[in-house]
């Protein structure tokens, strides 16, 4: 348990510097500097090859899941990066000094929190620890939804967010104890070896990924994300759109595989269903929209569609290694897009609708040059490291299903098809930048060191990641492909 022990050690260490610095404007940078350079030291423990279980097996890590760790704190690092600039925007002069409205070290501490229940899902070894890694997860969320304080909106999608969390958690704990009641167990292994296809069993399995789904922002399960990331503050968008959705996938994927393995012949038509209304609602509920983060909403609505893809393929290495080079990608990617989304944000009136991107290429050419390869590699077109990705998930699809070959490739069909609907939405904000005139636009400004850092971070990673074999032969290595 090496990453968890020195990612609570950090924990221990952004408290205590909180206390321990002035609340003034450096206090921010102070922080933010030294949650970053944890989190950097974190990758270390991270990249551990070794399998490894601890309490009796209720805790298990494996190498994969060591690598999605590496990439959850990869994309925390960003989201701490680019918090700076939101962190110090509501600064004010008392007694003569300037003092921060928003409490930049519970920020941070939440951030690891939700980080460490991750941690504790991923690594999970029964239904008892992944319950309790999930609410680690969920409630400092909610608090991180509901941070700014003085935006009723962000209090308003805390709301949604914590009802919705609550009622989903309901439905995960019943169809936990269905499976209690049918095998005697909690633990995953003892659980594989007694289920088999009862009523109870199946019912059990069915409420299980219905609650798991809400975390993911699969159709059905979805009404919640577009209202919680319009109100939350972008930073925590980010993070929710990635990191958290990250974590939920490799662990449904796990599970999956792993405890209802004999199930496959009834859950697998059921995440046929799933993955086609995902992906398609997602990408027609985003052309309908003219405000960005509801835009990114239904685009990362999509985006868990796609990377659920790779679940339904027979080779359980090869679906992990693609969704796990997936998430890296959208990490990214999309964190790209909400570093440019921040930045405009604290330049423009309505800086969150599409309007405010108008004739952005005129006065801020860099940002707008940057925001469409992130589109881009988004919709996945060559050369960027999104085209590299979807490639690799529509692979693992359709892979070992020689005896049944029609289903698992017409879902693939389907997002292939999605895939073009997708480019076009996306077009609309490279359309909005570039094409449509503007008799004011958006004046030149300069956005600071924090985002331009994590600009910087996340266009290499999307000029790189495809191109360079090492990376997802790193992540195959992982998965004993």
């Amino acid at each position: 348990m090496i990453p968890e022990a020195t990612l609570v050690l950090a924990l221990i260490i952004v408290f205590c510097a909180d206390f321990a610095l002035h609340k003034s404007q450096r206090r921010t940078y102070t922080l933010g500097v030294l949650t970053g350079a944890l989190l950097l030291c974190q990758l270390v423990p991270c990249f551990i090859a070794e399998p490894s279980e601890a309490f009796g097996g209720i805790y298990q890590s494996t190498p994969i899941v060591n690598v999605m760790k590496t990439i959850l704190t990869a994309g925390t690092f960003i989201v701490v990066v680019m918090s700076q600039a939101w962190l110090e925007s509501d600064s004010q002069i008392v007694d003569g000094k300037s003092v921060h409205g928003k409490y930049s070290g519970e920020f941070y501490m939440l951030l690891l929190s939700t980080l460490l229940g991750m941690y504790m899902m991923l690594s999970s070894g029964s239904f008892l620890m992944f319950f309790l890694g999930l609410e680690m997860a969920s409630v400092p969320m909610a608090c991180l939804v509901a941070f700014d304080k003085k935006k009723k909106e962000s209090a308003e999608a805390s709301a949604k967010y914590v009802l919705t969390a609550t009622f989903s958690s309901g439905v995960m704990l019943f169809g936990m104890s269905f499976i209690y009641a049918a095998t005697g167990s909690l633990y995953y292994d003892n659980v594989a070896a007694a289920i088999s296809g009862t009523p109870l069993s199946i019912i059990g399995m069915v409420f299980f990924f219905s609650g798991l789904g809400f975390k993911i922002s699969l159709v059905p399960f979805h009404f919640w994300t577009a209202d919680t990331y319009q109100g939350a503050p972008t930073p925590v968008t980010g993070y929710l759109s990635v990191v958290s959705k990250g974590a939920a996938t490799l662990t449904l994927a796990i599970i999956l595989v792993k405890v209802f393995g004999t199930m496959a012949a009834w859950w697998q038509p059921m995440l046929w269903v799933v993955i086609m209304l995902t992906i398609t609602v997602g990408n027609l509920m985003a052309i309908r929209q003219k405000e960005l983060k509801r835009f990114m909403a239904f685009s990362s609505i999509s985006q868990a569609g796609y990377i659920m893809l790779a679940v339904i393929g027979a080779d359980p290495a090869t679906s992990q290694t693609a969704l796990t080079f997936y998430v890296l990608v959208y990490v990214v990617a999309n964190m790209s897009v909400f570093s440019v989304i921040s930045a405009v944000e604290h330049r423009a009136q309505g800086g969150t609708m599409m309007s405010a991107y108008n004739g952005l290429y005129q006065t801020n050419p860099k940002l707008a040059f940057i925001m469409t390869i992130a589109l881009f590699s988004l919709a996945g077109i060559p050369p960027f490291a999104g085209m590299f990705s979807k490639f690799f998930v529509f692979m693992a699809g359709v892979n070992g299903h020689d005896q049944a070959p029609f289903w698992p490739y017409f879902v693939v069909f389907i997002a292939l098809i999605n895939t073009v609907v997708s480019l076009y939405y996306y077009l609309l904000i490279v359309k909005a930048m570039y094409i449509t005139k503007e008799e004011h636009p958006l004046p030149t400004f300069a956005h600071g060191r924090a985002i331009n850092a994590s600009l910087t971070i996340c266009t290499i990673g999307i000029l790189l990641f495809g191109v360079c074999s090492c990376i997802y032969q790193w992540i195959a290595n992982a998965a004993g492909m």
